[in-house]
């Protein structure tokens, strides 16, 4: 099958697009890279994700952003299968993770019942219309309906990319929230067991924009990082954050670690007169802490760990990396590219190969890693409407 994965993470930076070739058994499927491409979000687009990110933003822009969001995802499926030179017409699907704008893991009380929620942008059946093809979707509400936080999805496409049966590996992705999967050597997919971490680039690309003014998107490089000194008192204050001491299974998002946590440690970080370069190294060695400390307490008392695969945007940030070079040794680090697939590029393959399970009829969440009562066939199916193939056509963007 050739499928296209689509996602927009945490940071909002923009669509990851990859058209995969997918064929072989369920858990461990056979897969090859075609084509990967990122669309980065416009400038006003960005924004309004941002916007609807907050508790107080207005449904009826909520409503219309759910739909407009499905225009540029089905852009970005255009791209990638003009990337890889393949004809829309010869896609089997295309899967989209959607924009999350809200995720609630812990109950929240409505009318009386708590209740557990996630809420992803990028409506499918736009997607379908706009594209001519099939499109899986909404992954995560079936994992919900069983009782399971509906993240993290990814340790099925981990186990199927990088599990070993020589060493015990950790999956380590560094994005706007960090997320880890353990998979012991030589285990079954039901033996991983996969969480977030808490904050990964989502606190550190907040921060840069802060004390530039804009100027910056993120530390580029950790340039910033690593011209500053840690503040231990600050770095202590933010560690005794709850999340990070609460067991698996457990997920977060922007609602915990976003603007508002991230204008929190800026002002507090002002307070004890840190300096730009301070704020940025200390916010980095936080990612770097709470993510050596959740394998501490949650994955080495399970086994050692030889390897730690990263992948993601923040295995671009070298003072990052370089704190967790120190903080996870003795076990080596790698990356996802030396490993034969781009950094970048894996969340839009894991949701292709989810797809794939989702078409085959195959549960693909892990309930050890989302707390789930039992497996799932993830994700809803918008068929394109008929004659689909002839109507396809991308948004005319002109006046009017």
């Amino acid at each position: 099958m050739r499928i296209i994965g689509l996602m927009s993470g945490t940071s909002a930076d923009g669509i990851d697009a990859a058209l995969v070739e997918i064929t072989s058994r369920a858990d461990r499927p056979r897969w090859k890279l075609r084509s990967f491409v990122c669309v980065p979000w416009e400038a006003r687009l960005r924004q309004a994700i941002l916007d609807a990110c907050r508790p107080d933003a207005p449904l009826q822009f909520i409503t219309a952003l759910h739909y407009r969001l499905g225009e540029a995802f089905a852009e970005a499926a255009w791209q990638a299968a003009e990337a890889a030179g393949v004809p829309l017409e010869q896609i089997d699907a295309i899967a989209s993770h959607g924009q999350t704008v809200w995720h609630q893991p812990t109950p929240l009380e409505v009318a009386g019942v708590g209740t557990t929620a996630t809420f992803q942008l990028g409506e499918p059946s736009v997607i379908a219309a706009r594209t001519g093809c099939p499109v899986v979707a909404d992954f995560r509400a079936a994992d919900i309906a069983l009782g399971g936080q509906g993240a993290p999805l990814v340790p099925f496409a981990d186990y199927a990319l990088f599990a070993s049966a020589q060493e015990t590996r950790a999956v380590q992705n560094l994005g706007g929230i960090a997320n880890v999967t353990f998979l012991p050597a030589g285990g079954a997919l039901s033996d991983a067991l996969a969480f977030d971490t808490g904050p990964g680039n989502m606190v550190l690309d907040a921060l840069a924009r802060r004390v530039t003014h804009g100027a910056l998107a993120y530390d580029v490089d950790g340039r910033l990082a690593v011209s500053g000194t840690v503040c231990a008192p600050l770095l202590a204050q933010f560690l005794a954050h709850p999340y990070f001491a609460a067991p698996p299974p457990k997920s977060t998002g922007r609602e915990m670690f976003g603007e508002a946590f991230a204008e929190q440690f800026y002002r507090a970080a002002q307070r004890r007169r840190c300096s730009a370069e301070d704020m940025l190294a200390t916010a980095t060695a936080l990612t770097a802490e709470t993510i050596a400390r959740a394998y501490w307490d949650w994955l080495l008392p399970r086994a050692p760990i030889q390897t730690v695969v990263l992948g993601g945007g923040g295995v671009h940030n070298g003072a990052l990396v370089r704190m967790l070079t120190k903080r996870l040794a003795p076990a080596s680090l790698t990356t996802h590219a030396a490993l034969g697939l781009p950094d970048d590029a894996k969340e839009a393959v894991a949701f292709a190969l989810l797809a794939y399970a989702t078409l085959r009829g195959y549960p693909a969440n892990v309930p050890s890693a989302t707390g789930a009562r039992g497996p799932a066939i993830l994700g809803k199916i918008a068929l394109p409407p008929p004659n689909a193939r002839k109507m396809a056509a991308r948004l005319d963007k002109s006046p009017g």
